[in-house]
């Protein structure tokens, strides 16, 4: 059962409903966090208002112990947080203890990686009776994504040839002929990735039928201008599904596609941080905790140690 709570904290449930003109459920996360702070402070025989530091950093180490995110305990203590600056401001405690504590660091996700095959069906899909037009370009945006490892941003970026006002206006362009992309990426660094034969075969077949708009986009929609990052996402989300895959696809997924099956059969971090623009090789070294689940798995699988038997066989 939660702890009744004293006037103070009602008062202060009151001021926030009227001068902050909170919504109902807002109101109620607030008041439950209040409680919940309430119990804590009745199991540590303390009043509400002589609550310490030491105090709040024990009921978080509880909490999380418990199961709770990181996240969740986040917003606990912000709730508590703004309960007692109000109270300080009002006189009833001499500072915050709630000020300088902080949740327990989430764990930082995996980004999202198809198995091999997957990425190969998705590249290689063909869907029966589609428009030839709109194959070719979804075709060659999927080899782009997987084959080179581009942002989304940088793709749709992407011009058919150089041009001055390209480079003014921070825009990449492909040249086939050499097997290169020319990226302009984030913090506005260029950068060339190689484009392999799928991706370069695929390009060919795009531009063999874009026609000749006088857009200087590669990539370009039915209306003959430069396609949005939005629609990218919608296509490709469509594409996987008629593919036959069971998880929607995006295009930041097959960045880190590429990401992880480069590592797995190269181990070369250094290069895939190259390649994906990385100005810190820390952010790439997600991708060894991707290797390592890979890894992990297989010797799960294959290992006859790893069949460990079951308690009391």
């Amino acid at each position: 059962m939660p702890a009744p709570l004293p006037p103070e904290a009602r008062q202060y449930l009151e001021h926030v409903r009227v001068e902050k003109r909170l919504a109902a459920r807002t109101l109620t996360l607030y008041t439950l966090d209040l409680e919940r702070l309430a119990a804590f402070a009745e199991t540590a025989g303390q009043p509400l208002l002589q609550l310490t530091s030491a105090h709040i950093r024990r009921f978080v180490a509880q909490m999380h112990a418990g199961g709770r995110s990181g996240r969740g305990i986040a917003l606990i203590l912000s709730g508590w947080r703004g309960f007692f600056a109000w109270a300080a401001r009002q006189g009833l405690v001499p500072h915050n203890p709630v000020q300088d504590v902080r949740a327990p660091k989430a764990p930082k996700p995996l980004p999202k990686a198809l198995p091999v095959d997957d990425a190969v069906r998705l590249a290689e899909h063909e869907q029966p009776g589609a428009d030839p037009w709109l194959e070719a370009r979804d075709a060659a945006i999927v080899e782009l994504l997987y084959g080179c490892g581009l942002r989304v941003g940088e793709l749709v970026g992407l011009d058919v040839a150089p041009s001055p006002a390209a480079h003014q206006q921070g825009r990449g362009w492909v040249d086939l002929q050499a097997g290169e992309a020319h990226v302009f990426g984030k913090g506005s660094k260029r950068r060339s990735v190689p484009v392999g034969r799928a991706a370069a075969e695929a390009l060919r077949a795009w531009l063999a039928v874009r026609g000749t708009s006088q857009e200087a986009a590669l990539f370009i929609g039915q209306r003959g201008t430069r396609l949005s990052a939005q629609s990218v996402w919608l296509r490709l989300r469509q594409r996987s599904q008629t593919a036959g895959l069971s998880t929607p696809v995006h295009p930041h997924m097959l960045r880190h596609s590429f990401a992880s099956h480069l590592l797995q059969s190269s181990g070369d971090l250094r290069a895939v941080q190259e390649l994906l623009g990385h100005a810190n090789i820390t952010t790439t070294q997600v991708y060894t905790r991707l290797d390592f689940q890979h890894l992990a798995q297989v010797y799960d699988q294959a290992h006859p140690r790893a069949r460990r038997k079951p308690p009391g066989s």
